[in-house]
C-alpha cells in the first residue's frame, strides 16, 4: 500500500455563507493530494500526459462527516490500497484538521485512457516502476 501526505490550508473563496468549505471544493482538494501522491512517487501527471496517457476520474465519491472552515490547515491523507493492474485506478483519501479529527472520506476512481484515441489503457511503466516497490513488500 502507497501512503502520502498533502496540507492545504482553506482559502476564504473556498467557503460559503456558513463560514464552510463549500462541497464542490473537496474534488480540488483531492486532486491536489492525488498530483502530489504522484510526485511524491518520483513521477508527475505532466510526464504521464507526455508519454500519451490521460486519467479521466469516472468515479467520485465523498462522505462529509464535519465541516471544514476558513483559514484551517487540512491533511490530505492518500492511500493506493491496490496495485492496478488494469485500466482503473483507485484513490482513496482521508481529510484531518489540526486537531487531527476525521472530516471528509473520499474515493476516486479514475481510467488510464490512450491520450490520441481515448480507448483504455494501462498504467504507464514509469510510473508502474515507481509504483510496484509498495505492493511487493513480504
Amino acid at each position: 500500500m502507497f501512503n502520502s501526505e498533502t496540507t492545504v490550508r482553506v482559502r476564504y473563496a473556498e467557503t460559503d455563507q456558513m463560514n464552510v468549505v463549500y462541497h464542490g471544493n473537496y474534488a480540488q482538494y483531492f486532486e491536489v493530494a492525488r498530483a502530489e501522491a504522484i510526485r511524491e512517487l518520483g513521477f508527475t501527471y505532466k510526464e504521464m500526459e507526455a508519454s500519451g496517457v490521460v486519467m479521466p476520474i469516472v468515479e467520485l465519491h465523498t462522505k462529509f462527516l464535519r465541516p471544514a472552515k476558513y483559514d484551517d490547515l487540512l491533511t490530505i491523507k492518500t492511500q493506493l490500497r491496490e496495485l492496478p493492474t488494469d485500466h482503473r485506478i483507485e484513490f482513496h483519501h482521508e481529510v484531518y484538521n489540526e486537531e487531527g479529527k476525521l472530516l471528509t472520506i473520499g474515493r476516486i476512481v479514475l481510467y488510464f485512457l490512450d491520450a490520441k484515441t481515448m480507448a483504455r489503457s494501462t498504467m504507464p511503466e514509469a510510473l508502474a516502476q515507481h509504483v510496484r516497490p509498495y505492493f511487493n513488500k513480504g
